[in-house]
């Protein structure tokens, strides 16, 4: 394959390449941590008061990078949008930008990364592959709101599996709803934690009330997918 080509098939690895390097030199994946978000939440908190528009377009291309490049630290991230803009604006920007990054995730993975990726986790995209051809929309919705798989590899897999791009945006976005405000409603209230040394309990994720609730939301996308098969083959 001649350069030009090649080049024009495989830039986009080339820009998250650069793009991963570019946030490991800058320390960006050093500052997804609670220690740093303790040292820093008080300049967070003025910078948000001083520039509340400039600091909210900042956090969800800060979300679209670590949810792109799959960098650790996304909780942490989530935790530090409801602490800087409050759970119900927190909720909204995280959404934003965790939905646009596994967006341009899928969109790479799709093109030029899929030769690269699929023998690496190709067993575990076998497993998810035939919910995904089934009932794209609602088993990708159900993966979402009970999130027990990494969240790379449910950015990866639809895309591996040739998933239309619309029904996989829609199942993001509305999925990750639930789970992210919950998170941002517990780094709403995380000043005092922080202050004291401390650490978010997010066990509170598994408490009865939190959990039964993403469930009983799992179940009714379970049951949309049942009602799909059961038209199919009627």
């Amino acid at each position: 394959m001649r350069p030009g080509p090649l080049l024009a098939r495989f830039w986009p690895i080339l820009l998250l390449g650069a793009l991963l390097l570019a946030a490991w030199a800058s320390g960006l994946t050093q500052l997804l941590s609670f220690e740093a978000l303790a040292d820093h939440r008080a300049n967070l908190a003025a910078v948000v008061a001083a520039h509340p528009v400039a600091a909210g377009g900042g956090y969800v291309l800060t979300y679209i990078v670590v949810v792109t490049l799959s960098l650790p630290g996304a909780v942490v991230l989530t935790l530090a949008g409801g602490l800087m803009f409050g759970p119900w604006v927190g909720t909204a920007l995280t959404v934003l930008g965790a939905t646009i990054g596994a967006c341009l995730l899928f969109l790479v993975a799709r093109s030029a990364l899929a030769p690269l990726v699929a023998g690496r986790v190709g067993g575990l995209v076998e497993l998810l592959r035939p919910g995904l051809e089934r009932d794209g929309f609602f088993y990708l919705l159900t993966l979402r709101l009970i999130p027990v798989l990494p969240f790379w590899l449910v950015n990866l897999a639809p895309a591996l599996v040739g998933m239309p791009f619309g029904a996989y945006a829609a199942a993001t976005a509305i999925g990750i709803i639930p789970g992210t405000a919950v998170f941002a409603g517990i780094g709403a209230g995380l000043g005092d934690v922080l202050a004291h040394g401390g650490r978010p309990d997010l066990g509170v994720i598994l408490a009865p009330e939190i959990l039964l609730p993403l469930l009983g939301l799992a179940a009714l996308s379970l049951l949309g997918a049942w009602w799909r098969k059961r038209k199919r083959d009627a």
